[in-house]
């Protein structure tokens, strides 16, 4: 089973990561079909396209976007599947719906994406718990390296075009390279930021 130009992949877990353990006891965050924030990102691919050479094989995990596994409900109020569903638990993934891939236990980033890591604003007179479009590069991209831009460097991004996701109980924020505006130099007060709730999801 392969697809011409898209990859084939099935959920790890539920469709919905909506669910965290609270002293061992199971809390429903939202039952809300239609609200991204709550949808499985990680999949695992079964099948990788024809028509292109990745680096990415079958069994590989992967991080990717959030209409892949989505449901919602149509004009008569019927649940229904996205576009992508194939059957049974299987879905098509375009290569641009592919942010992160996992080969043994390293994450990289695929296509033109980076991740980004949030850090806390140490603005005494500001009620902002991070510090704004302001964060660490955690996964790179080889175009950013070309640039002298790579893991572990303080940079500036765009506003309003960071999306959150939650990889191995970090929260942190996906990029397109050129969305990356600056390399800062490390004042040595800059502390990164992960929410309790990150780690519980």
């Amino acid at each position: 089973m392969k697809s011409l130009y898209e990859f084939i992949v099935t959920p790890i877990g539920d469709r919905y990561d909506n669910v965290i353990n609270v002293d061992n006891k199971e809390l429903i965050l939202n039952n809300n079909v239609e609200n991204f924030k709550f949808i499985n990102r990680k999949a695992l691919v079964v099948a990788t396209p024809k028509a292109y050479n990745t680096p990415i094989e079958e069994e590989d995990e992967v991080i990717i976007h959030h209409n892949v596994f989505r449901s919602y409900y149509n004009l008569q109020g019927k649940k229904v599947n996205s576009s992508k569903f194939l059957r049974d638990d299987y879905f098509f993934c375009n290569l641009d719906q592919i942010y992160l891939y996992k080969k043994l236990v390293n994450w990289k980033s695929f296509g033109d994406r980076c991740f980004v890591i949030p850090i806390k604003n140490n603005d005494p007179l500001s009620l902002e718990k991070e510090k704004k479009n302001t964060g660490i590069i955690k996964y790179g991209n080889p175009k950013l390296e070309e640039k002298d831009i790579k893991e572990g460097d303080l940079v500036g991004f765009l506003p309003n075009r960071e999306f959150e996701f939650i990889v191995d109980d970090q929260r942190l924020y996906c990029l397109h390279i050129n969305d990356i505006l600056i390399k800062y130099e490390y004042k040595g007060d800059e502390e990164e930021y992960n929410p309790s709730w990150a780690k519980s999801s």
